[in-house]
């Protein structure tokens, strides 16, 4: 049995063990209508894979002329695939390069007075060159004497894939009912084996086509087609497609931001008491008492009280709180709160009549400016004045108070997904950072926004806020209900008691018992295999030909020449198969050169970002 299997195995690699292969045997004569034989010879048939095929849908000819352009390019095509030739054409003009989609068209044997064409298609479906700017083209190079002698002849494989590439392009990006099965090279031309797909429709318009453009659509149209599918309709009322229910969340991480610009007022006010509020700018002065002299009259000594009431919203917005300045004829002494914070002209703590003699028959003036910050917390305060009169008098008190009313930001984040990511049935599924896609069905993408800088408050507070994000909007995929799982205990069971020559095995049985037993077990032999498939690394001297709008490449360099590097598979005798022209860089082996590759990469995208401008600075 085991070389039945190493022998069907060892016959189905011949037919499919690589690309070329799997071409040769299968995709070729598929399309193209010719026989496909089974993977051990033994049956023959032709398959109908395509309504119509040819062997010769396109075949370029050329023939280079002594200045090393391609002087004539003859195009045949069999445009109804009925198998024979119906339209033959000539480029009119030279081909001095030639482009992934277009060619090059110059003054023979130089690169002057350049025109640059793309290959196109006409209403009728006819090939044709349409005039471009160059960097409308990709992968130009050049052919003629300019930049080197005999490298169309020398290269004949290489430019007549690249010629013939363009012209197949344009015909399959016109009509996407056309497939090309394979390419064969005949000396100087080359034959595309074609087929039209079995879409079967006289329309090059396929409705298929469609989901090009718009991708979107295949979803909204694979579960319109659902819906009436007897299978699938089968499949999801099963117990595998019943037994599992997810349920989509949403929520979102949101940095919400306040910016509060108060008005000095609304800081501090003078709600009851005194006689006067003198503003100016984010400064206040508060005035009490009665300052006219004489204004007060007394007995032997009088005791008149003024009282002040200050509200404080927000004591933090206060820079400077100070008692100023007071006066009295004859004796004055001011409290906060109550509490005793200065008096004149001498000390005078109690609530009583002055420690002296009451008519001092003059006015005295202080100016403590004694902090008052620490007695203005939030709330009311009561500033009391008592003033002492004998005879006539008055008495003054000033507090003056500047306040911070800028613009401030009161910035709180609001975290919605909380619950729903603590619950373990629920897994991230996507997620939107201020735009960017940092998560896509359950896989993280990689991608982080750049922190944002945005501008908050409107015109009358515009405030700058740099956060690393303002809004995560995500989706959560949460499993609500779980199939019924199948009883895995034998096969855990005999997982941990077998050995490699050893299996353990354990059955239930009718009466709900367990049932243990062992035999002798073993692996056939499964032979070595090799750790990797043997490649060798050759190179090729070329001449460095690549054509842009500054002109070719080799004119611009020192050394006009370089290298094309080519990965054989070696042979079964290990032995390095390099083509003409090919040195041996790396004998057969297990080659690694991701290193290099990346490298490579890395170079060529950082000299393209270079070369690119753009409206900002990067």
């Amino acid at each position: 049995m085991e070389e039945r299997a190493r022998a069907a195995a060892e016959a189905s690699r011949a037919k499919s063990g690589d690309s070329d292969a799997l071409q040769q045997n299968y995709v070729t004569p598929g399309l193209a209508g010719q026989q496909i034989s089974t993977v051990d010879n033994s049956r023959t048939f032709a398959p109908n894979i395509a309504c119509q095929k040819t062997a010769s849908m396109l075949e370029v000819l050329v023939q280079p002329a002594g200045t090393g352009d391609l002087g004539k390019v003859t195009i045949a095509r069999d445009t109804d695939l009925d198998g024979t030739v119906d339209s033959t054409a000539n480029l009119p003009v030279p081909v001095s390069g030639i482009c992934a989609n277009g060619i090059v068209s110059c003054q023979p044997g130089t690169w002057n007075g350049c025109s640059f064409f793309r290959w196109d298609v006409d209403g009728g479906r006819a090939l044709k060159l349409t005039s471009v700017d160059m960097p409308k083209l990709a992968g130009c190079y050049c052919l003629n004497n300019s930049c080197g002698t005999n490298l169309a002849w020398g290269n004949m494989a290489s430019v007549l894939r690249d010629l013939g590439g363009g012209m197949i392009g344009a015909l399959t990006t016109a009509d996407p009912r056309y497939g090309v099965a394979e390419a064969v090279i005949d000396g100087p031309s080359i034959r595309y084996v074609g087929a039209r797909s079995t879409a079967c429709s006289a329309n090059p318009d396929l409705p298929q086509t469609a989901y090009r453009a718009n991708p979107a659509t295949i979803a909204s149209d694979a579960y319109a087609a659902s819906t009436s599918n007897s299978v699938f309709q089968a499949l999801k009322g099963s117990a595998t497609g019943t037994g599992t229910a997810l349920q989509y969340r949403h929520c979102s991480i949101e940095r919400r931001v306040t910016v509060l610009k108060p008005g000095a007022e609304d800081i501090i006010s003078r709600t009851s008491g005194g006689y006067s509020t003198i503003q100016n700018g984010s400064s206040f002065d508060f005035l009490m008492g009665s300052p006219a002299d004489n204004s007060l009259a007394g007995g032997s000594c009088t005791l008149i009280d003024f009282r002040m009431t200050l509200h404080v919203n927000d004591p933090d917005r206060i820079v400077d709180a100070r008692l100023a300045q007071f006066f009295a004829d004859d004796w004055a002494q001011v409290r906060i709160d109550g509490q005793f914070i200065g008096s004149g002209p001498s000390a005078w703590t109690s609530l009583g009549l002055p420690p002296g003699k009451c008519e001092l028959k003059k006015t005295f003036y202080a100016y403590p400016n004694l902090d008052l910050r620490p007695y203005l917390t939030a709330g009311d305060h009561e500033i009391w004045l008592r003033v002492a009169v004998a005879e006539g008098g008055e008495g003054f008190a000033q507090v003056h108070v500047e306040v911070d009313n800028s613009c401030k930001t009161l910035e709180q984040v609001v975290d919605g997904c909380g619950a729903i990511a603590s619950d373990p049935q629920c897994k991230l599924d996507s997620e939107l950072v201020d735009g960017v896609q940092t998560w896509i069905n359950g896989v993280v993408t990689g991608l982080r926004p750049l922190p944002q800088t945005r501008i908050l408050g409107g015109p009358s507070c515009p405030t700058q806020l740099t956060r690393d994000f303002f809004l995560k909007d995500r989706t959560y995929r949460c499993a609500v209900d779980d199939i019924a799982k199948p009883d895995t205990s034998r096969g855990a069971y005999i997982i941990d008691h077998s050995t490699e020559t050893m299996l353990a095995d354990r059955t239930r049985q009718s009466d709900g018992s367990y049932a243990t037993s062992t035999r002798a077990f073993s692996l056939p032999d499964r032979g070595s295999v090799a750790a990797c498939e043997p490649v060798c690394k050759t190179r090729a001297a070329k001449a460095n030909s690549e054509a842009a709008p500054d002109g070719v490449v080799g004119a611009k360099q020192n050394v006009p020449t370089g290298y094309d590097t080519f990965f054989h598979a070696c042979t079964a005798d290990n032995q390095c198969p390099a083509g003409p022209g090919e040195e041996v860089v790396s004998a057969c082996g297990c080659l690694d050169d991701f290193p290099e590759a990346v490298v490579m990469m890395q170079t060529v995208r950082l000299a393209g970002a270079d070369m690119v401008c753009t409206g900002s600075v990067q």
